[in-house]
Formats: C-alpha cells, structure tokens, sequence
C-alpha cells in the first residue's frame, strides 16, 4: 500500500462523518461494489428505482476456459418499468442447479475453490424468488465473510421518497441518515453536482478502485473486474482485504483528482 492509499485510510479511520452510500443490489459484484459498501457506515440498497435490463442487478462475468462469460439470474418478465423490488426470479427452471455446476467447472482447480465455492452455494441456493430479497441476503453473506461490518438499509422499506428523482432523491436519504460524507462510484462523476451536496452540507466523494491483479491460471494476460467469485476463488477470503483496500477517494471539487480531504 503506497503513502496515498495510508493517507485514504487515516482520512476514513480517523473521521467523525457519518459517511453514507446509495447502490442498486448487483449479483455478485465486482471489487469496486465492496469497497463502496465497506468506506461507508451506512449503505442503501436502492432497490425502489426501476430494472435495467442490461445492468448488473441480475448478471455478472466470471471465467470460462480463459475468457469472460456473462452468467444471469432468470428473471419472470423483466421490464425497465418495473421497480427492482418488485421484479421476481423465475421459479420453474433449475437455473441454480446449473449455475453451481457452471462456477464448480470453471473454478474447481483454484486454490480457494473449498473455501469459497460453499458461500457461493450457499448463497445461490437461497430459496426466495423475489430479486431484491435474494441480493439483499447475497450481501449480508457476503459482508460476514469479508467481515464488514456497514450497517444496511432497504430503501423500498424506508425513505417513501419516489417522488423525488436522480440527486434530489439521493440528497434527501442523506438527509433522513444525518450524512455528513455521500460516496459513489466514479462511474456516477457525471450525475452529481458538488455543489448541490455541499448546499445541503454533504461532502461528495467518489471511490476510484485500484485495479490489482492476481494469478488468473493460464491466463496470459489479467482480465480485470469481473464478479468477486472470480477474486476469491484465486486469492481466499484471508488475503481479500488488500483488494478491498485498494482504492482512492476523490474529491470532485479539488483542483487534483488526488486530493482526499
């Protein structure tokens, strides 16, 4: 870890502000997903906005035969007019029988494989069928075992906010959490005005992963973010916290891009 990312890690051990992210549930998401959730104190679930079809909510990538393949959960008439928590997984195929036969083929000969690929199961074979349910349990497994511990907060259950839309709507569940920090991922820089938090008395900041790579087998070249399945079954749920770790914040308002505070 260079003196930036020590810098990073006093700023957030060090600092009195409730820091709170928003992020639609994903299935099995990559790295930058649990770092997001690990910065904050409290994190959203943002299950009360609608499906994207082609999002991550019910897909991911992991390695088939050295290239990534795109895995999807079933989904009973997925529509982009249809909130998250109100989309529903498809009850009458055996789509988890052969997704954990597709992740034991491809992954078997990791050197994590029985360490990890229990969890996975685990968490695959969990018998609701309501989408937002199912990743909402995902991410309580998975928090346990990469021992964060963020508190968690369903927004369909919560904030009755759907009036308001895009910022407006994450500034208010700031403001319903006594936020004092709002993260997001750099892929949301062009949706948020610094200055709109900041006249609420937020502070925004983005998480930037650093892209760290780790023995792929018989891959000639890294293949970066694709599902944690991925990350775990070649590194363990021991060395996982320096992959957590490894990220800048940045400030959007700052004239440096690495500024932290």
């Amino acid at each position: 870890m260079n003196v930036f990312d020590i810098q990073l890690k006093s700023f957030i051990d060090m600092s009195n502000d409730k820091i709170v992210a928003v992020m639609q549930p994903y299935l099995f998401p990559y790295v930058g997903y649990w770092q997001l959730v690990s910065i904050a104190d409290c994190f959203i679930v943002y299950d009360d906005v609608n499906f994207i079809k082609k999002g991550w909510v019910h897909r991911n990538r992991i390695l088939i035969n050295g290239k990534p393949f795109l895995f999807t959960v079933p989904l009973r008439r997925p529509s982009q007019n249809v909130r998250i928590c109100d989309t529903w997984i498809c009850s009458d195929i055996d789509w988890r029988g052969k997704l954990l036969k597709m992740i034991q083929t491809a992954y078997r000969k990791r050197p994590f494989y029985h360490e990890v690929f229990p969890v996975v199961e685990e968490i695959i074979m969990y018998g609701s069928n309501h989408l937002s349910d199912f990743l909402l349990h995902q991410l309580h497994v998975m928090l346990d075992r990469l021992k964060i511990h963020t508190h968690i907060v369903n927004s369909s259950l919560q904030y009755h906010n759907s009036d308001l839309k895009g910022m407006a709507r994450i500034i208010d569940i700031c403001k319903h959490e006594n936020a004092s920090v709002y993260v997001n991922l750099t892929g949301g820089m062009s949706l948020y005005d610094p200055e709109s938090f900041k006249n609420h008395g937020i502070d925004l900041r983005f998480v930037e992963d650093i892209q760290l790579s780790y023995d792929q087998i018989q891959q000639e070249s890294f293949i970066s973010r694709l599902s944690i399945i991925d990350v775990l079954m070649h590194v363990g749920f021991g060395r996982i916290g320096t992959y957590l770790d490894a990220f800048r914040l940045i400030n959007p308002s700052a004239s440096s891009m690495s500024e932290i505070t």
